[in-house]
């Protein structure tokens, strides 16, 4: 035996699985929200848009994608003390797939760019979603178990 306590190294790596997983979702939606930002006409026709507006348009979903991901560094610097906020990026990311497969819905036929372009969000949201809620759960589960 190490001499550690029994489970202390279980429950470091349940801290370290939830911190990695909210913070690869973190990454790839920073990303995603500084290309938007950097380059809105590279984006724009994905979305229908164009013009001055279709740039403002896409920087605007830029900038809200960097509102959204405010809450994601502290629960990633200390899960437990901010599992609270796990909670609120996880309802957030559920409240992001709900309004894209609505909107996805929403649209009519005729479509097909704007739709795979919305469709490639709702599979990244819902990956995202799936893999920081099971982050999540183990880090509640471990925490209840001691």
């Amino acid at each position: 035996m190490s001499g550690k306590t029994p489970g202390n190294g279980n429950r470091a790596w349940t801290e370290w699985t939830a911190r990695l997983v909210f913070l690869a979702v973190f990454i790839m939606n920073v990303m995603c929200a500084v290309q938007f930002i950097a380059d809105p006409a590279g984006h724009a026709g994905a979305y229908e848009l164009s013009g001055t507006a279709g740039e403002a348009a896409i920087r605007g979903i830029g900038v809200a994608f960097l509102m959204w991901n405010a809450t994601y560094p502290a629960f990633i610097v200390s899960p437990r003390r901010f599992k609270a906020l796990g909670a609120v990026i996880l309802s957030q990311q559920a409240v992001g797939l709900a309004g894209e497969t609505y909107i996805l819905r929403s649209l009519p036929e005729g479509h097909e760019v704007l739709s795979a372009s919305i469709l490639r969000f709702i599979v990244f949201d819902g990956a995202g979603l799936a893999v920081m809620l099971a982050g999540y759960i183990i880090l509640l589960i471990k925490k209840e178990r001691g």
